[in-house]
């Protein structure tokens, strides 16, 4: 096992985990910054078979400049307390021990359960986006979009330049919320510059508002997914598209397993912070979608707010500005793409919602709490650990997320073992 020791540790490269490092690291402090991904950037600034944005590049520059040590690879399984973490790495077993630790730990997909939404051929819109960068060919396929969020947008922009065929981009919000969120973005020059230029490049699809799926079902070399719109004070109307791939994207959920085994206090959601993104518990802090979703910029800011009140820094005048934009910014675009509650009644008796241990809706109707339905039908128990349904079922059934425990990732016991027994000298 190896060991490293720092002034800060953060965990999660994507922009707030890289924001906080660097900053941390131009104060003077020792800096490690770990991520499960091989390559910084997140999930945001995915950088695997292709160069990172240039506004990640210039991050990762000035982090290499101030001598960040980059831990990349490696999962965090273990966290004894908040000053001593164990990761597991294909170099083996890795032990971080820092003074104060930030979590950037970012988000995940919301899945919302539907009859065939696991077929193959089915996968979540920022997923499929990252097959396409990692080489999935797209050339000619016919791909329907299908969700809530600006994420539908970039997705459909990406994959027509990969040479895709987009057919339609479904969103379940209305389009009078989503114009006037579009209106209020004149109090945010940047985000209404990306607004306007994701809409020009995705001008040739089709977009539908106050739309969603019912059902997809599986062709002998196709899909088809069931499409319904319902316009406001309109008569509800089902199409169906035949396609070869669909993605299906509800919004993301803050990844908090990391935040919750250590005690700290969440907010719905996701984790809770004060103004200075500290969290319950001392020496911890909390920068990104973790603690609620609101975009790069917004998690940038507060990477570099967490990171100097971790090194015992003020706040400027400019970057509180900063803050207080980007978190507006997040409200608003959180109330415009709000899951409709007629999203709560796709699933069918029989539609899956644990994926990984096959557990239908109909087994989780005795039970009033994840932990409940755990216990009595393994759901949240597989590989995945309840990341794919907990999201499902905090909307479904508004279960909070239940209690987490070490190893927080499929690890060998060989190697979990070794954690334990060091945690204890």
């Amino acid at each position: 096992m190896t060991s490293s020791r720092s002034d800060i540790l953060v965990v999660g490269a994507g922009p707030a985990g890289l924001a906080a490092a660097v900053t941390a690291a131009e104060t003077g402090c020792q800096v490690t910054l770990v991520d499960d991904n091989p390559h910084v950037g997140g999930q945001v600034w995915r950088a695997e078979r292709e160069t990172l944005p240039p506004r990640a590049a210039q991050w990762y520059a000035r982090a290499r400049q101030a001598k960040v040590h980059m831990v990349g690879g490696a999962t965090v399984v273990y966290a004894p307390s908040p000053h001593e973490l164990f990761a597991h790495s294909v170099d083996g077993a890795k032990k971080f021990q820092c003074e104060k630790l930030i979590l950037a730990t970012g988000a995940h997909e919301r899945f919302l359960p539907f009859p065939g939404w696991t077929l193959p051929g089915v996968v979540g819109v920022g997923g499929l986006q990252a097959l396409v960068k990692g080489g999935l060919p797209v050339v000619g396929k016919r791909v329907a979009l299908v969700g809530t969020g600006p994420l539908l947008l970039a997705v459909g922009a990406f994959l027509m330049q990969r040479g895709a065929h987009v057919l339609c981009i479904a969103e379940q919000a209305r389009r009078t919320r989503v114009l006037a969120f579009g209106a209020s973005l004149a109090w945010h020059p940047r985000k209404l510059r990306e607004a306007v230029k994701l809409k020009r490049a995705t001008r040739p699809i089709p977009r539908q508002y106050s739309t969603w799926p019912l059902a997809i079902r599986a062709r002998s070399q196709s899909l088809e997914i069931d499409l319904t719109r319902k316009p406001e004070s309109a008569a509800a109307v089902t199409k169906t598209l035949e396609c070869d791939l669909i993605g299906c994207g509800f919004g993301v959920v803050p990844d908090t397993v990391l935040a919750r085994a250590l005690g700290c206090d969440l907010n719905g959601e996701a984790v809770r912070v004060n103004d200075h993104q500290q969290t319950s518990i001392a020496n911890v802090y909390c920068a990104g979608e973790s603690n609620g979703i609101g975009g790069a910029d917004l998690a940038l800011v507060e990477g570099e707010v967490a990171a100097l009140r971790a090194c015992g820094q003020t706040i400027g005048r400019d970057l509180q500005k900063r803050l207080d934009r980007g978190r507006s910014f997040a409200q608003g675009l959180n109330d415009t793409y709000q899951l409709r509650d007629e999203l709560r009644h796709l699933g069918q008796e029989d539609t899956i919602v644990c994926r990984c241990e096959d557990v239908p809706l109909e087994h989780l109707h005795p039970y009033g709490s994840f932990r409940d339905a755990k216990l009595k039908t393994r759901c949240g128990m597989g590989a995945c650990q309840g990341r794919v349904c907990g999201g499902a079922l905090a909307f479904l059934r508004g279960w909070a997320p239940d209690s987490v425990r070490p190893p927080y990732a499929p690890i060998p016991m060989e190697d979990f073992a070794r954690m334990c027994a060091d945690a204890t000298t």
